[in-house]
């Protein structure tokens, strides 16, 4: 498994680097211990985060409140929680 990613509870953890106001949304790679995700969303009134569950939502085919920002509401390091996808489907997806 990658470090990123944590599978545990019955939910999926993903750690993410944010960078927003990218111009394309999309995954970037690596960033250290984290998965880089570019938005073209602001950091301003909480909308980058938004863009960001709303993305990883379509990516991973789930609705929007499957995937909840647990941790770095202001800062670029997030924390997700994901229910109803397994650890394997998650990885395909997101590490494409």
């Amino acid at each position: 498994m990658v470090d990123w990613l944590r599978d545990g509870g019955g939910a999926i953890t993903v750690t993410i680097h944010l960078q927003p106001g990218a111009k394309a949304n999309e995954i970037a790679g690596r960033h250290g211990d984290a998965l880089k995700v570019r938005i073209t969303a602001p950091p301003v009134d909480g909308r980058a985060n938004a863009a960001l569950v709303d993305f990883l939502a379509q990516r991973l085919g789930l609705s929007r409140s499957a995937v909840e920002l647990k941790s770095g509401l202001t800062s670029r390091r997030k924390v997700l929680r994901i229910s109803g996808a397994s650890a394997e489907a998650v990885l395909c997806l997101l590490a494409e």
